[in-house]
């Protein structure tokens, strides 16, 4: 395999937060002699999450072996994903604004179409569904973990318990029409054909749509991490590297 020296656009600050964390780690662990120091470990990491290289393709240009690669990611994964924050982190912080905005994504996976658990009839598609809460600036607060592409929105917003979660703080969420029978404080769009509302109704779905805007911005930011627009891992690691890509965002930004 041929190797050539890169780029990976991402800031300095979450190389150091990382390296730091991970520095940590080994202490704690006891761990002495690795091939890799823990500056070129985070690289690594990042590398993967950001770009979203193969193991075998970062191992290459790293000089380790491609089960070392897939152990050094998956620590630094694990470590940062335990270091996002929770629902109940999120509503802490969230009960200081003036209100939130929810929004659900799918994140497309590797699978086929016998996998009926995971194929979204809304996007066409196989994925995994991830549901994000942002500030009114639009400023990403907290990312669920992941569940099959099958569920709607609004199953997984009360799964995840963002619906009671709101009610508890009394705090006011803008949502779209996916999370129209939510209840409780989630404000959603007028429901009907554009030509049936009448003149208010379109003026309160405008509104409703430039705030909501705000969150898809902030979606597609979760997205600059290229590994998750296609994702070709085990279901059952996605919801970590989601919290670890929400980890290192938080922490550049």
């Amino acid at each position: 395999m041929l190797v050539y020296p890169s780029g990976v656009d991402v800031s300095s600050s979450a190389l150091r937060f990382l390296s730091a964390r991970l520095r940590q780690h080994r202490r704690a662990i006891g761990s002495r002699w690795r091939r890799l120091n823990p500056g070129r470990q985070a690289l690594l990491a990042l590398a993967h999450l950001r770009v979203g290289h193969t193991y075998a393709q970062l191992a290459a240009g790293f000089g380790v072996g491609t089960t070392t690669d897939y152990r050094y990611t998956t620590e630094a994964v694990e470590l940062l994903a335990d270091l996002a924050p929770t629902l109940a982190d999120a509503m802490r912080t969230a009960a200081t604004k003036a209100f939130v905005i929810l929004d659900g994504t799918l994140l497309p996976i590797d699978r086929i179409a016998a996998d009926r658990p995971f194929y979204s009839g809304k996007h066409k598609k196989h994925g995994m569904n991830v549901h994000v809460l942002t500030d009114p600036l639009g400023r990403l607060l907290w990312a669920s973990p992941a569940l099959p592409g099958a569920v709607h929105d609004i199953r997984a917003a009360r799964e995840h318990g963002v619906v009671d979660g709101l009610t508890e703080v009394s705090l006011t969420c803008w949502a779209d029409k996916a999370y129209r029978a939510a209840g409780g404080r989630v404000c959603t769009p007028y429901w009907g054909r554009w030509e049936n509302l009448s003149a208010g109704q379109k003026a309160v779905n405008r509104s409703h749509a430039k705030i909501r805007a705000l969150v898809e911005q902030a979606v597609a930011t979760l997205k600059t991490w290229r590994l998750l627009r296609k994702l070709r891992c085990s279901t059952t690691r996605i919801a970590a590297l989601v919290q670890a890509v929400l980890t290192l965002h938080l922490a550049s930004s």
